[in-house]
Formats: C-alpha cells, sequence, structure tokens
C-alpha cells in the first residue's frame, strides 16, 4: 500500500528558495516604487476596496467609547443643570430682596417727601404684624411710650390717613385702621365740602358714609379729605375715594361706599403725626342755678335810698314807743295823716321779719345824736308828722 502525505504537507521547493524569491520581489517593488512611483493607483485603489473593511472592524471600539461617552457626559450635565438651578434660586432670592429693598426706599422716599410737607412733627415706625384677632383690622408698630406716642395720635403714609393710635406700651404700640367697625372719621368733600362721618365696614376693606342725605351732592370719584372737627386728624389729610352711591327715594338716607386713598394692607413703613392740631378750648360749664323757695312771688325791688330812710324812720319810732306807755301790746306809730296811731305787734310764735339795714343804720344814728352835742343816754326826739308818712308806707311793705 502506498502512502502519500497530504496536500498540504506536500513539500515542494525549499523554504529558503521561497524566501529569496519574495525578497526579491519586493525590493525590486520598493525601488519601482521610490525611483518611478507606478504604485500610487495600485496603493489608492487597494485603500479604497479596504476602506469598508476597516469601518466594519472599528464600530466595536467606536461603540464602545460611544457609551462612555454618554455616560460621562449626562452625569456631567445633571451636575450642571443642578449647580444651575441652585444658582438661579440663589439668584432669585437676591433679586426678590433687591426688588423688596427698591420698593422699601421708594416708599420711604414717598414718607420722607410727605414728611417735609407736613405742618408738624411726626415719627417714621415700621409694621411689626398684624392683630391676633380676626374680626378687627389692627396692626402693631415698632413704636411705643418710649419714643414719645401716645393715645389717640393719628397714622398716616404718603396716600392718606390709615389709622389712629388706640394702645400703647413701652416699645410697640397698637393701631386700629380705618377699615375697623369701631372706627369712625369725620370728613368732608373735597369738591364741595359737604361734611359727613365715615365708618369702617370691617373685613370689606372699605369706608362707608353713613346719615347722609338721598339727594347729597356726591358722585363717584369724589375725594373725601378730613375736616378735622373732633379735634385728632389735622384737616386735609386725604382718607378715601367715593366708589358706589346708592340714592334711594323711599329710604331717609343713601348709601356711600368709599375705597381708602392710604396703604391699608400695603406698606410697611408708616409716619405717626406726634402731635394734634390746637383746638379752642371748651366753654366753662354753666353753673346751676340752686331752686328758691316761694318762685312764684315776685320779690320786691330794693332802693337803697328808700331802705335807708325807712331804717331811720323805725329806729325814731322805736325810740318814741319806749317813752309812752304801751297798751294791750300795741305801740304807737304814725298813721297816714301824722297822728300816732296803733300798730299791731306780730305774734310771737312767728315774729314779723326785720327790716334789712336797720341794725347798721341804728348805729350812725346814735352816733349822730351825740355828735350834736345830746347828753349821753337822752332819747332823739320824735320825728314831725310829714317825716313819718313814707316810714308808714314802709313798714306796711316790710309788714306784708
Amino acid at each position: 500500500m502506498e502512502y502519500s502525505p497530504p496536500p498540504l504537507f506536500k513539500q515542494g521547493a525549499p523554504a529558503r528558495v521561497k524566501m529569496m524569491v519574495f525578497a526579491c520581489i519586493s525590493i525590486a517593488l520598493l525601488l519601482a516604487d521610490s525611483r518611478v512611483r507606478t504604485l500610487q493607483t495600485v496603493r489608492k485603489v487597494a485603500g479604497t476596496i479596504l476602506y469598508p473593511l476597516q469601518m466594519a472592524a472599528l464600530m466595536p471600539r467606536d461603540a464602545l467609547y460611544g457609551v462612555g461617552d454618554y455616560f460621562s457626559s449626562l452625569s456631567a450635565l445633571e451636575k450642571q443643570v443642578r449647580e444651575l438651578k441652585r444658582q438661579q434660586i440663589a439668584s432669585a432670592l437676591l433679586l426678590q430682596q433687591a426688588q423688596q429693598r427698591v420698593a422699601e426706599n421708594n416708599q420711604l422716599r414717598r414718607l420722607i417727601d410727605a414728611r417735609e410737607h407736613l405742618p408738624i412733627k411726626s415719627m417714621l415706625a415700621e409694621i411689626l404684624y398684624d392683630a391676633r384677632d380676626v374680626n378687627s383690622r389692627k396692626i402693631i408698630l415698632d413704636r411705643g411710650s418710649q419714643q414719645g406716642l401716645v393715645l389717640g395720635l393719628p397714622v398716616i403714609d404718603n396716600q392718606g390717613v390709615v389709622g389712629q393710635v388706640t394702645r400703647v406700651f413701652p416699645f410697640t404700640s397698637e393701631v386700629t385702621l380705618l377699615t375697623d367697625k369701631e372706627q369712625a372719621i369725620p370728613v368732608q368733600l373735597l369738591r364741595n365740602g359737604l361734611r359727613s362721618v365715615a365708618y369702617g365696614r370691617g373685613k370689606a376693606g372699605t369706608l362707608e358714609l353713613r346719615f347722609t342725605a338721598p339727594n347729597a351732592d356726591i358722585q363717584v370719584g369724589d375725594i373725601v379729605v378730613t375736616s378735622g372737627l373732633d379735634g385728632v386728624y389735622p384737616a386735609g389729610l386725604a382718607v378715601a375715594r367715593v366708589s358706589q352711591v346708592e340714592n334711594s327715594a323711599a329710604g331717609s338716607f343713601g348709601g356711600v361706599i368709599c375705597q381708602p386713598l392710604g396703604g391699608i394692607s400695603n406698606n410697611a413703613q408708616l409716619l405717626v403725626l406726634l402731635s394734634v392740631p390746637d383746638m379752642p378750648p371748651r366753654p366753662p360749664d354753666e353753673e346751676q342755678r340752686q331752686p328758691r323757695k316761694h318762685n312764684n312771688k315776685m320779690a320786691p325791688i330794693k332802693d337803697p335810698a328808700r331802705e335807708a330812710d325807712a331804717a331811720a324812720a323805725a329806729t325814731a319810732a322805736g325810740t318814741a314807743a319806749g317813752a309812752a306807755p304801751a297798751a294791750n301790746g300795741a305801740a304807737p306809730a304814725a298813721n297816714g295823716n301824722g297822728a300816732p296811731g296803733l300798730m299791731p305787734v306780730m305774734p310771737a310764735t312767728r315774729p314779723a321779719p326785720a327790716p334789712t339795714g336797720v341794725t347798721e343804720t341804728a348805729t350812725p344814728a346814735t352816733s349822730t345824736a351825740t355828735l350834736t352835742g345830746a347828753p349821753p343816754g337822752a332819747r332823739p326826739a320824735a320825728p314831725t308828722a310829714p317825716a313819718a308818712k313814707p316810714a308808714e308806707g314802709k313798714a306796711k311793705e316790710i309788714a306784708r
């Protein structure tokens, strides 16, 4: 049996010969390409044919690189987005603070401008918080009695009246706004001077002019200012603008609704007027006269000359009666004709009132007798008949 090796293992020319042949071919090609440059076209054709194969071989590598770049860029972008969001929030906060400061500066400028135009002294105050009672319209300021605040001071802003100080603490104070139900302010229309009183409406945030006549000359858009009649708010401060007028012919009064002009719920800084306008003092109360007894009787008109004459005549008559004896409890007196007569004596239980000025006039009469040279203890002479007539008439008037 003949054994023959497989075709792969069949040996032809020796390997050394093959190597020499291929080396010579390679050297010849290198010399031809370097000297004559005849292989450039062959190289271009070979590169064009092999390019798709090269791209196909590089696709797995490019895919791996692309996946890595995708995930790395995604992580970087997420970090960048988070950083940008944080910067945006910080920038928004700074922007809000800047806008708030700009608004506060503008408000302070307006308050300072209004303060310069006010004729009275004022103080700048800042709102701390609103009152806890939801049914009232009150705010708390950062000024108190230590800064000179007292009850009743008006509070305003650059646009108009805001309220009134109703409670004072050492370092804070409570202000009741105009829109509170328990707050009222005397006002007048700027257009025609019509006076009224504005009352707050609570949560509605508006004012109402009560007790106005149905045919009152009030129009929508009229400006309402303080009248100054209460002695608390200076006259001429803007209060509100008329927003609604309801005239009912059937009712006794008309309804007028006003919108406040001041920053009731907008601003954070306000002005407190530290002095109220000077008002004339109240007139003193009239003294109540004590009621007199027998008011239905007319008191006699007093005449000093007649009283002096009557006192002198009564003194003379009493002296003459002491000289003559008394009979039956009657005392002699001069009648209307000048003759001595009888005057009934009043009962002891109800003595007749003594004529005014008798005692004061008796002393001068006695002194006159002494000065004329009469002896001490001597009785004066009885008056003549003509002088007794007025004495009798006056004595009867006194007896009555």
